[in-house]
């Protein structure tokens, strides 16, 4: 008889309040701990087709990142290094010193600051159609970071007006920009929930603090050389239009030895439209890297040192 298939160990939902705010946050399984880090407007869910099979073999954590899902939506910082703050304050509460992050979109700037701010707690580095290598950006972004988007956002998400609009670039995919289908069908179910105003407003501070009406405003070049010595791992859909696909060239040339992956059928989700590629993917690279060990006179010499060669400006990413 062929072998049975173990069943995915339970990954659940809970809750922790940290600070005074209810976090919502996914955790199952056992193993090294992989911290699951979502984008802009998303949540935890965007993880679900690949937790159950990473729990086979991981202790994962995919949080709604304040401001998003099932988390508390105050009036709060929410920049990339406010977030890294708050996933590190959640793996404390959660006794988990040592993680493999993993960010997707927005989530991936937030990965790369967690790296950044606390290198003796990033074991692994996995970017995945992440923020920060380039200027270009979805004009849809632009366009909602400008001062109109206050006005604008109520009107465009109310029912009868989001019908009309998910019908016609349901009917015509190519008015919206998007890589894919399926990237155009997820984006479209999120952009409903900015119909409930806190969900709006933390939208709108999340996206301003990255991006502006010329695109993405924070980068991840300037200090991308301090992963050196960080096992890092880029994944890349070849037809993303949120995150164009051309900076996933320019965040692998800025990251000394990291690896790269381009899924050739998927968008900004590679996630989503291959899941079990995407498994396969991190399963080997979680089997043939060690995890980096934190040397603090080696982090103060890069410091001192600072970037090879001459400062680099962020791309134009075109």
């Amino acid at each position: 008889m062929p072998a049975i298939e173990p069943e995915p160990l339970d990954v659940s939902l809970r809750f922790r309040t940290i600070h005074g705010y209810r976090r919502a946050y996914r955790v199952g399984g056992r193993g090294p701990a992989l911290l699951l880090i979502h984008g802009i407007s998303d949540s935890s869910e965007t993880w679900q087709s690949v937790l159950g099979d990473l729990a086979k073999r991981y202790t994962v954590i995919a949080p709604d990142l304040l401001g998003h899902g099932d988390s508390d939506k105050p009036r709060a910082d929410y920049s990339a290094a406010a977030y890294a703050c708050g996933m590190r304050d959640l793996l404390s509460v959660l006794d988990i010193s040592r993680v493999t992050v993993i960010g997707h979109s927005l989530g991936g700037g937030v990965a790369a600051q967690f790296a950044y701010q606390f290198p003796e707690r990033c074991e692994r580095l996995v970017l995945v159609c992440g923020g920060g290598a380039g200027r270009a950006v979805h004009p849809m972004l632009r366009l909602a970071a400008g001062p109109w988007a206050e006005l604008a956002l109520p009107a465009v998400t109310s029912a009868p007006v989001s019908s009309v609009i998910s019908f016609v670039l349901s009917a015509v995919p190519g008015l919206s920009g998007m890589g894919t289908r399926t990237d155009l069908a997820y984006v479209l179910r999120r952009y409903q929930l900015l119909r409930e105003p806190r969900a709006r407003k933390a939208f709108l501070r999340t996206l301003r603090a990255v991006v502006d009406q010329r695109g993405q405003v924070v980068t991840l070049l300037d200090r991308s050389y301090l992963a050196t010595g960080i096992p890092t791992l880029l994944i890349w859909g070849e037809h993303d239009r949120i995150v164009p696909a051309e900076q996933a060239a320019v965040a692998r040339a800025a990251m000394p030895g990291s690896r790269l992956e381009i899924f050739p059928s998927s968008g900004h989700f590679p996630q989503h439209d291959d899941p079990e590629r995407f498994v396969a993917v991190l399963d080997e690279f979680m089997e043939t890297t060690s995890p980096a060990e934190y040397d603090a006179a080696r982090w103060r010499t890069m410091l001192r040192d600072g970037r090879p060669g001459d400062p680099n400006e962020m791309s134009s990413g075109s």
